[in-house]
């Protein structure tokens, strides 16, 4: 895979709390040289971005009941409505992981569902990531949440926030995801930080990448080419 198809799977990301305007810029502006295939930021700063990256084929990619999933389908909805009318056109939602857990199949369908319906009100070509938070989750409560998030129309699984103490992605996660969401897409976040995992988890079927180390990544594979041209 050379850089220009590599970049097209990242998600550039910035979702700590701390974050200020010259930090969201910054990443507009990295995504731009880079060309990657969205910034993913909280969502007061969708506009900004929205603004910032007008023209451009980089698209704007926001969250809704971060980083817990704890809070009602309709406080989502409501985020996702928001973010979606700004202009975000990829909103990456925190399913309610305790009641996946417990097996509430109805309750996480509701729960996706909702933000799913509030998007596509605001903008109908927006989709909807669904974070699973893997690394917390056994095989069967992935498997159902694999099937909820098709039963609910969603477009992506995705492994992590990036924030649980249990951890992000990791490439059986992703397999797994690949095996039970087809032909919904994966994506694969939360600790990648150099080439070597990124490619670990494109090969175990993530189409798309959230990471926040997307530069390195990019001036490790741009290297690695030019080695490979001198041989």
């Amino acid at each position: 895979m050379n850089a220009a198809e590599f970049a097209r799977r990242v998600d550039h990301t910035i979702l700590k709390p701390e974050a200020g305007p010259a930090d969201i810029d910054r990443l507009c502006d990295e995504a731009l040289a880079h060309r990657f295939a969205a910034v993913c930021v909280n969502p007061c700063w969708v506009e900004r971005c929205v603004a910032r990256l007008r023209g451009s084929p980089v698209a704007v990619a926001t969250v809704a009941g971060f980083p817990l999933g704890a809070t009602t389908p309709g406080a989502k909805a409501f985020e996702a409505h928001e973010a979606a009318a700004a202009g975000a056109t990829e909103i990456d939602m925190v399913v309610n992981i305790g009641k996946l857990i417990a097996g509430d199949r109805a309750a996480v369908v509701d729960d996706i569902w909702q933000v799913v319906r509030a998007t596509r009100s605001a903008n109908e070509k927006a989709i909807v990531k669904v974070i699973l938070e893997t690394a917390a989750l056994n095989e069967a409560q992935i498997i159902l949440g694999c099937r909820c998030t098709a039963e609910a129309q969603a477009e992506f699984v995705k492994t992590s926030t990036g924030f649980h103490a249990a951890g992000g992605a990791t490439v059986q996660s992703v397999a797994l995801l690949r095996k039970h969401a087809a032909p919904i897409r994966v994506k694969a976040s939360g600790g990648i930080r150099d080439l070597a995992t990124a490619e670990a988890m494109i090969a175990a079927g993530a189409d798309r990448l959230g990471m926040s180390a997307g530069v390195a990544i990019m001036r490790e594979l741009a290297a690695r080419e030019g080695a490979a041209a001198k041989r």
